[in-house]
C-alpha cells in the first residue's frame, strides 16, 4: 500500500522514487545503494600484497558500517510506513493511550490489549515480521506476551524468546504467559500431572529464554488428574520463582472453583485467571459464568479469538480467501465451520453489525474488540496479527470503546439475538 509514495517531508535521508524495484516499491538495499557490487581492479594484483592486510582490515570496518547504516535504514523505512498508515487511519497516541488492568483481582496490572502467538508466530510469519509486531505493540503500551508450549511445537516460544533476548526490555516492564498441556508424543509429555507441569515449564523457560513467566495456564482441564495433584504442583512451580502466578484455560466454573477450594483446603496458591474464547457468537461462559467467580472468588477472564479467527472482519464473506487462516493446512475444522448453515447465518449478521461500525467511523474488527472489552471482568483481550497494520488497526479499537453506549450495545445484542440469559435470577424474579 505504501508502493509509488513520495518521502515524507523534512525527514531525513534520500528521496523516494515513485516507481522501482518489483511492484514498483524499493528495498531498503535499492534506496540505499548496497546490492550494488563494488569494483574490483583484476590487474596488477602481484603489486598489491604488501596493503592486502590493511584492505582486509578497511574492507571488514566498510562492511560491518554498512550492516549498521543497512539497519538503520530499515528502521527509518518501517517508522515512515506506520506514520503514514497511522495518519490514514486516523490514529494518534493520544488516541490509542493503552489503558491498564488488574488481572481478576490480583494485584498484577496488564495492558487491556495484549499480543497472543498463536498460528502466527514460529508459523504463519517470519521472525522478522513477528519482531517489528512485538516493537510496535510494545511501543503502543502493549505489556502483556501470551503464548504456549504447543504452538508450533515450541517455536513460537523460542521466536518470542529471541525477540525479548534481542530488545533488552527490562523484564519487570512486561509480563509473559505460557500454557502447559500438551508438550510432546510420549504419554508423560502431556497432561497435568505434577510431572508435567513442572517438566513442561522447566521446557517453556528454556524456550524462552527466561528465569520465570509472570503466568502458567493449564491449558485445558485433565480428567486423569486429580485436582490436589494440579494445585500443589502450579503451587510448587510458583515457590521455585518459575513462575508467578497460575490460571486456567478453557475450563468450566465448576472445576475452576474446586481449584479454587483445593486451595484453600490445604493452604496453596489459587488460580487468578482463566483463559476463554470470547467473541459475537461464543458469549455464556464470559458474560455468565465467570463474573460470578470474578466476584465470589477473584478470578479475571484474559479473552482470546475476539475476531473469531476472522469471521467478523468481513474477510469471508464473500468466500475462504488463500491467504486467510481457513485455507491454511490443519484449519479444515475453521473452513468447514463457515460453510455450515450456522455459518452463513453468522455471516449474515456480521453484514449488519458492520453498518453499525460504519456508524461509528470504525472498522468491523475495532468495533468487535471493544465489544469483548466492555464486558465485566475482562482484564486483558488477546489479539493475534500476522503484520503491523493489523496491529495498529486492533489497537484503534480503544478510542472505539467509549462509544459504546448501553443503547448501542442494546442495539448489537437485538442484531445478534444471542444474548445469554440467567435462568437463576430470571427464576428468582
Amino acid at each position: 500500500m505504501f508502493a509509488g509514495r513520495a518521502s515524507v517531508g523534512g525527514a531525513a535521508g534520500p528521496p523516494v522514487a515513485a516507481a522501482g524495484g518489483k511492484g514498483g516499491k524499493f528495498s531498503v538495499e535499492e534506496l540505499y545503494g548496497f546490492n550494488k557490487k563494488p569494483k574490483v581492479n583484476r590487474g596488477n594484483s602481484g603489486k598489491q600484497e604488501r596493503g592486502d592486510g590493511r584492505k582486509e582490515t578497511k574492507e571488514k570496518e566498510e562492511s560491518l558500517l554498512a550492516a549498521q547504516i543497512l539497519d538503520a535504514a530499515r528502521q527509518l523505512m518501517e517508522t515512515r510506513r506506520l506514520e503514514i498508515y497511522l495518519k490514514e487511519c486516523d490514529v494518534t497516541m493520544e488516541h490509542s493511550s493503552m489503558p491498564y488492568r488488574n488481572l481478576g483481582k490480583s494485584g498484577l496490572r496488564v495492558s487491556c490489549l495484549g499480543l497472543g502467538t498463536w498460528v502466527t508466530f514460529g508459523s504463519q510469519i517470519s521472525d522478522e515480521m513477528a519482531e517489528r509486531v512485538m516493537t510496535v505493540a510494545y511501543d503502543s503500551g502493549v505489556n502483556l506476551f501470551d503464548t504456549a508450549e504447543v504452538y508450533a511445537s515450541g517455536r513460537a516460544e523460542m521466536t518470542l524468546g529471541n525477540i525479548l533476548k534481542k530488545k533488552g526490555w527490562r523484564r519487570s516492564s512486561f509480563v509473559v504467559t505460557t500454557k502447559i498441556y500438551w508438550g510432546g508424543q510420549a504419554e508423560t509429555e502431556r497432561g497435568l500431572s505434577r510431572k508435567h507441569i513442572i517438566e513442561g515449564l522447566r521446557g517453556s523457560l528454556s524456550r524462552l529464554q527466561l528465569d520465570y513467566v509472570d503466568i502458567v495456564f493449564a491449558n485445558r482441564s485433565d480428567i486423569n488428574a486429580p485436582m490436589e495433584e494440579i494445585v500443589r504442583a502450579m503451587t510448587f512451580v510458583i515457590d521455585q520463582g518459575m513462575a508467578m502466578y497460575w490460571g486456567t484455560s478453557r475450563w468450566n466454573a465448576v472445576e475452576i472453583m474446586e481449584a479454587y477450594s483445593v486451595a484453600r483446603q490445604f493452604n496453596l496458591v489459587p488460580p487468578v485467571c482463566e483463559q476463554a474464547e470470547y467473541h459475537y457468537f461464543q458469549r455464556d461462559k464470559v458474560e455468565l459464568h465467570l463474573p460470578e467467580l470474578y466476584h465470589k472468588i477473584g478470578v479475571g477472564a484474559m479473552t482470546w479469538s475476539p475476531l473469531a479467527c476472522g469471521l467478523l472482519t468481513g474477510k469471508y464473506n464473500e468466500g475462504v480467501p488463500e491467504s486467510s487462516r481457513a485455507a491454511m493446512k490443519g484449519y479444515a475444522w475453521l473452513k468447514e465451520r463457515l460453510c455450515s448453515d450456522e455459518g452463513k447465518k453468522q455471516l449474515g449478521k456480521i453484514k449488519d453489525v458492520h453498518l453499525l461500525a460504519d456508524r461509528l467511523n470504525c472498522t468491523a474488527a475495532q468495533l468487535a474488540i471493544a465489544w469483548c472489552l466492555r464486558s465485566e471482568g475482562v482484564s486483558s483481550v488477546l489479539l493475534g496479527v500476522s503484520n503491523t497494520e493489523q496491529l495498529l488497526e486492533n489497537l484503534g479499537s480503544i478510542r472505539v470503546l467509549t462509544q459504546l453506549t448501553p443503547p448501542l450495545i442494546a442495539e448489537m445484542d437485538a442484531l445478534l439475538g444471542n444474548k445469554p440469559r440467567n435462568s437463576k435470577r430470571e427464576t428468582r424474579s
